[in-house]
């Protein structure tokens, strides 16, 4: 499916744009040429498609639950999304703690993690605006969605200009709420665009996306009200795009559509996974040579994304076996109905699937 294969493709660029910020920039680079600054450079350039086409697709899977009841949506979505957030910022700022030098933001005492907890997401910030985004959509659903929608884009405006006070992360929380809501609104709008994907718009969105980003650089726009909310929403045209095309290619799209299915624990687990490698190979890719740091610095990002997410994948499935599926789903609660005496599933009765 082009939406599995798009989250796929986004949540490879997040690990990326997070291994060259947080790790390849931060190595002691002595070849005199900038590679490592045109890595930077790219990352930069992802920065309007990676996460709001990430909501967008988050918005399109939305629509079912949104049309349930307020007591289905809690908890499906709401309490799960807010769980798995408190649990694995926990664990985050334990395992981060040990790594000082890695160049993330964590909570330093127990005010600044209540602070996290609730006003100023963490790098986790992903799943605490999806409970917010549910709440919002759901609460909203009376009001006229080109009302909710034109809000929201002004909110993503605003932000985007500097007039908000954005600590921490919670700009990205106020920024992508207009492309959460405009998947969920316009799902079969956006379906139709991508089935009707053609090679001439791809080249055609992808030169639009190009133009806008040059555009906006040359112009020195990036804070101008209104700007990046357009390019955002050029991108995700072109992100869709690219994602329908790249789907029926079984060699590419089946591997993207694969890891699409998987992005929760790829998402909670390559941080601090990543400030623990990086613990271990700062000093050796420091003290390289000038071949093995040209080298390095030609296919680190790409190499060392790629083993961060296969590491992810091992570690999700060892925490399964182990029975700890609590990490990455809302535990259920269990009936405390009696049970008058042995009781046997009839052939209708399955467990639910676990992760």
């Amino acid at each position: 499916m082009w939406a599995d294969t798009a989250k796929g493709a986004c949540i490879v660029l997040v690990v990326l744009w997070h291994v060259v910020m947080k790790d390849y920039l931060q190595v002691d680079w002595h070849i005199g040429i900038p590679l490592p600054g045109a890595w930077g450079t790219l990352g930069e350039q992802l920065l309007p498609l990676r996460m709001p086409l990430f909501f967008t697709i988050s918005g399109v899977f939305a629509t079912t639950a949104l049309a349930r009841t307020w007591r289905q949506t809690a908890r499906s979505r709401v309490a799960k999304f807010l769980y798995l957030y408190a649990a694995w910022l926990l664990i985050h700022t334990a395992i981060l703690s040990a790594v000082p030098d890695f160049a993330t933001a964590r909570a330093d005492s127990a005010l600044a993690l209540l602070e996290q907890l609730t006003i100023t997401p963490s790098n986790l910030w992903y799943l605490y605006a999806l409970a917010a985004y549910f709440v919002i959509a759901k609460a909203l659903h009376r009001v006229p969605r080109t009302v909710v929608l034109a809000a929201a884009a002004a909110l993503s405006a605003i932000t985007a200009s500097g007039v908000l006070a954005t600590p921490g992360d919670r700009g990205g929380l106020y920024q992508n709420l207009v492309f959460f809501l405009t998947g969920a609104y316009l799902r079969p709008h956006i379906e139709r665009w991508a089935e009707t994907a053609t090679s001439r718009r791809l080249a055609l969105s992808f030169l639009a996306y190009a133009s806008a980003l040059a555009v906006m650089a040359a112009a020195g726009a990036q804070r101008w009200p209104g700007v990046w909310l357009a390019v955002g929403l050029v991108a995700v045209a072109f992100g869709v795009t690219a994602a329908a095309r790249l789907a029926r290619s079984p060699a590419i799209g089946g591997p993207l559509a694969a890891l699409g299915r998987r992005t929760l624990p790829i998402y909670v687990i390559h941080m601090p996974l990543l400030a623990l490698l990086h613990l271990v190979l700062h000093e050796p890719i420091s003290n390289l040579g000038f071949t093995g740091q040209i080298i390095a610095a030609l296919c680190y990002p790409a190499v060392l994304s790629a083993v961060v997410i296969a590491l992810c994948l091992l570690i999700h499935r060892a925490l399964l076996t182990l029975g700890a599926s609590w990490l990455f789903e809302l535990p259920r609660l269990r009936s405390r109905q009696p049970r008058p005496g042995r009781q046997y599933a009839t052939a209708g009765e399955v467990a639910p699937p676990v992760g």
